[in-house]
């Protein structure tokens, strides 16, 4: 059977059946792409809205988080590797179908859930799971959360817009440079940003590394620009603490973030500080 693409993220992997695309998540399967990580969830705690981070939305709140395995960008300093770099092999997971996943997040009100937030790894290599746990969600009357990196392309998620009532969106630079070192497309995650403040809640988060992403200059068009999408979109700016294959590297110096705030504060009515 011939290879086909699977086009949901700029990386398009051209995947022959069975084989499955740089996320570790998604597959050709007889002909047709899927999430081969449906349904697979390694991490489920309920977790204070703030962690997200999400300032904004009903704060005080908590909301019942999951995570499953994969992702789409190879990040040297990411936070989560052991299970954004996981596959099916390597992932300790249980299998979680979304009515059970929706179920469990309904008996969790009680302790003051308010929904359900897909986070931990890279939800969005799972679309159809986060896809069909949303739509449930929706007629339970709970809130649905995604924190992503955002590189995925808009118009293979129209329906998932309508399900989602706030993104946390990882912005984790703002060069085309950058970029290329995570394996990610800058121009891709902008769209990303601008598409999902249209119908969302919309928080931004940047984590800034030493000597890669810190100038004032870079965070200057970075606050410009969303200040375009909306001035209002909360922005946090966290502090790098070293991990996974930059863990020889040193924790991002506070007064370096207080200096970031400072100048994103000129164009953002809403900046905070991360992991300080």
């Amino acid at each position: 059977m011939n290879a086909i693409k699977c086009n949901l993220c700029p990386h398009n992997c051209l995947l022959r059946e069975g084989q499955i695309g740089l996320c570790q998540a998604r597959m050709n399967k007889e002909g047709n792409i899927f999430a081969e990580n449906y349904g697979r969830v390694t991490s489920v705690a309920l977790d204070p809205i703030e962690k997200k981070p999400l300032y904004h939305f009903y704060p005080a709140s908590k909301i019942l988080s999951v995570g499953s395995y994969g992702c789409n960008l190879s990040c040297p300093f990411c936070q989560n590797h052991r299970i954004s770099t996981a596959d099916s092999k390597s992932a300790a997971y249980t299998e979680l179908a979304p009515q059970q996943l929706v179920q469990t997040a309904i008996e969790y009100v009680a302790k003051g859930n308010i929904g359900l937030a897909f986070t931990y790894n890279e939800p969005l290599v799972g679309y159809e799971y986060v896809l069909h746990c949303a739509k449930l969600a929706k007629k339970a009357n709970l809130k649905v959360a995604v924190v992503t990196n955002g590189c995925f392309y808009t118009e293979r998620l129209e329906e998932l817009w309508p399900v989602v009532d706030a993104f946390n969106i990882d912005l984790k630079g703002f060069t085309p440079a950058f970029y290329e070192k995570v394996g990610g497309d800058l121009e891709v995650v902008k769209q990303f940003i601008m598409r999902a403040a249209a119908d969302s809640h919309v928080e931004v988060t940047t984590l800034i590394i030493p000597g890669q992403n810190d100038s004032a200059e870079e965070m200057r068009q970075l606050s410009t620009w969303l200040a375009s999408v909306n001035q209002r979109i909360p922005l946090h700016i966290s502090r790098f603490f070293p991990r996974y294959k930059m863990a020889d590297k040193n924790p991002t110096d506070v007064e370096k973030i207080i200096e970031l705030q400072q100048i994103a504060q000129e164009k953002l009515e809403f900046v905070y500080r991360g992991n300080c």
